[in-house]
């Protein structure tokens, strides 16, 4: 099915034109290669539909065959083969919260439908629907306003096929989590609709937990004729689960924190009705016209809502000796959340001379409105050894602590120059008209940003390329876990400088290196529990991926970063400190064989290390690295004449205790380890 939107075609192929033509060629993006674990093309930002190995910019494409061979059920699953991606939220099962080189996602802006919604990503996204994840790293502002340099995270979803298809896929895991997906594709002419639909019971391994999720989404396309394109997305989620108590360390003494050992990855001291429960529903429209070959036009419109109701916990004020300590729970009540985006691009390709212009000119209306309520608190004995039953606790109808409104505006222009297709020049400017208002404070900014690059393409199959890129980021609301909760922060500017390779020494093999140097404001929960903005950090690392096929066996998926995230200026307790819950280095690798000696049948492993990271802004303690390991297989053959494939996959296999995330002097211990299994078939 043909892309649509962004028409970033222009950008990817009107290089290819003859030289007394230039047209808009269109991407057939669901055709990319099949059965491979790289990609040629991404979808995200101002490079939609370009060719990864033409963009400068590092860009991350986890393609359907990598997660199904993961089985991934969130997006925390799929983006663990990405260098720099790791987990940033403490909590472990009820989203997936992600930093990118270091620099949380922003969870209202940074994560995209189809390159463009800004989904609400308070409750996990399913995977099942999804043909690819994309991560474009770094500064985005240029395309997606005002968001955290960390990156864009971008969720494509699976389009309708010419033809008949259902899909049918049971599984579960060891822990008694079991569900049932069903995925069908009809096609009438110059229509056609898929549906996808899911239900599931949630184990996770861990002691007094339990929940449920569900989906249903469907993607309708209509193409009456060559000119003229309609795409209409909507998914609905509904998801609770128990979230297990997190430790509160206690306060440095001597300027060190001392750390609880790591416990029986099943142990939770809080309770099962602990849930963090809640729905969202995602709509989008989008339509492309072709005025020629070379112009075409796009506008798209979208609407992501959630609504979510959080019992959180905490453990802290013990004593490592007898145990006894207190469990903090706060009740969130019905939060919610409403991002309406409109947009227009007009996409065109021309010719001056020996140049080739790609020309891309729009325009973005983005508002967000956040309703967050008051936390209900009460407190409870524990005991670390020997954890007692938690009472239940009612959960009070919400009362409003504050309310937000942001408004994002902006116009932007941007231009691809190639010179006999080697050497290619971009630039992009774009207008911003920014306003983030409560009944108490209110912060206004109309910021230009720039952004620019240069790419040599000496040959097909290599590229260098170096960036400049100004990003717009957002304050945010002060979360409840400081004293001035539900304060706006101020909006800031940050700055990316990327130097980058990428080499495809062979098709469907593409390996990348990458220098960046992003700076930005510093923002973190101070001694006194106060959320403040001080100061500037910094980040810079060198990243390395390897994506595609060695082999017509061998796959592989490996990754590795090497960072410095410090504390630049600010506060002399933080300056020169490592910024809170960042590894000096982490990586990854997975392969997958498709074994010769029995037709059908996939081995699969994976490792990945995550180093040491600290607890908070002051380094008071850091929490050790950690290294696991997964193991996986499938078998697909043939059952009453239908296709049927068994898989198996293993995770966390040597039953590793680590700590999976930290900060704000918290902490959250991994999941147990789990075998997930399925069965799948198509009729």
């Amino acid at each position: 099915m043909l892309s649509l939107l962004m028409s970033g075609s222009a950008l990817a192929q009107a290089a290819d034109a003859p030289r007394d033509r230039v047209e808009l060629d269109e991407v057939v993006v669901t055709a990319d290669r099949k059965n491979t674990f790289s990609a040629d093309y991404v979808q995200a930002g101002a490079f939609r539909d370009a060719r990864v190995i033409e963009t400068p910019l590092t860009v991350a494409v986890i393609p359907k065959d990598l997660l199904t061979a993961q089985q991934a059920l969130s997006v925390l699953d799929a983006v663990r083969n990405t260098a720099g991606v790791s987990q940033s939220q403490i909590n472990s099962v009820i989203y997936s919260n992600l930093s990118i080189r270091g620099i949380p996602v922003d969870n209202t802006t940074n994560y995209r439908l189809n390159g463009v919604l800004p989904i609400i990503n308070f409750i996990d996204m399913p995977m099942e629907n999804k043909d690819r994840v994309e991560v474009l790293k770094g500064a985005a502002g240029l395309y997606y306003g005002f968001a955290t340099p960390s990156g864009v995270v971008n969720l494509v979803t699976s389009r309708p096929v010419s033809g008949d298809l259902t899909n049918l896929n049971l599984f579960g895991n060891i822990h008694g989590g079991a569900g049932a997906h069903i995925d069908a594709s009809r096609s009438w002419g110059d229509m056609g609709l898929r549906i996808n639909a899911a239900i599931a019971n949630l184990e996770t391994g861990v002691k007094r937990t339990e929940g449920e999720r569900k989906f249903v989404s469907g993607a309708f396309d209509w193409k009456p004729n060559e000119k003229f394109l309609l795409q209409l997305d909507a998914e609905y989620i509904n998801k609770e689960v128990t979230e297990p108590t997190e430790f509160a360390l206690p306060a440095p003494v001597n300027g060190v924190i001392v750390l609880p050992p790591l416990q029986s990855a099943s142990k939770n001291l809080g309770a099962a009705w602990l849930l963090a429960e809640g729905y969202e529903y995602n709509l989008m429209a989008r339509a492309r016209y072709n005025f020629s070959p070379a112009w075409s036009a796009s506008f798209s419109a979208g609407e992501s809502y959630l609504d979510r109701t959080r019992r959180y916990s905490s453990f802290f004020g013990y004593d490592l000796t007898t145990g006894d300590g207190t469990v903090g729970i706060g009740l969130f009540p019905d939060n919610t959340y409403r991002a309406v985006i409109y947009r227009g691009d007009l996409a065109g390709a021309f010719r001056t001379g020996p140049i080739k212009h790609e020309l891309l000119i729009g325009a973005a209306d983005y508002t967000r409105k956040s309703v967050i309520t008051a936390a209900v608190r009460s407190r409870f004995a524990q005991n670390l050894h020997n954890p007692v039953v938690i009472p239940e606790q009612p959960t009070p109808r919400g009362t409003v602590l504050t309310t937000s409104k942001v408004k994002d505006v902006g116009v932007y222009i941007f231009e691809r120059a190639t010179y006999n297709e080697w050497l290619q020049l971009t630039v992009g400017y774009r207008k911003t008209d920014y306003s983030d208002k409560s009944p108490t404070t209110s912060y206004e900014a109309s910021p230009g940003s720039l952004s620019y690059g240069l790419l040599i393409k000496p040959r097909s199959w290599i590229s260098v390329y170096g960036n400049y890129v100004e990003g717009l980021e957002s304050g945010g609301i002060v979360p409840q876990i400081a004293v001035n909760a539900g304060q706006i922060m101020p909006a800031a500017v940050s700055e990316q400088t990327e130097f980058g390779i990428k080499w495809e020494p062979k098709r469907g093999l593409l390996l990348t290196a990458a220098y960046f140097d992003i700076s930005r404001a510093s923002s973190y929960l101070n001694s006194a529990n106060v959320f403040v903005q001080d100061g500037q950090a910094s980040y810079k690392g060198l990243e390395l991926s390897a994506a595609g096929e060695l082999t017509r066996e061998l796959s592989i998926s490996v990754s590795a970063v090497s960072l410095e995230a410090k504390q630049t200026s600010g506060a002399a307790t933080v300056v020169g400190k490592r910024i809170e819950n960042t590894a000096e280095f982490s990586g990854s690798i997975f392969a997958e064989y498709r074994a010769p000696f029995l037709d059908g049948l996939r081995l699969s492993a994976g490792l990945f290390y995550v180093g040491d990271r600290a607890v908070n802004a002051t380094n008071n303690a850091f929490v050790g690295d950690y290294t696991t390991l997964d193991l996986g297989a499938s078998y697909q053959t043939e059952l009453f004449d239908k296709p049927v494939t068994f898989r198996v996959y293993g995770e966390n296999v040597t039953g590793v205790k680590y700590w999976a995330a930290t900060g704000s002097s918290l902490a959250a211990q991994g999941l147990p380890r789990s075998v997930k299994f399925s069965i799948s078939t198509s009729f």
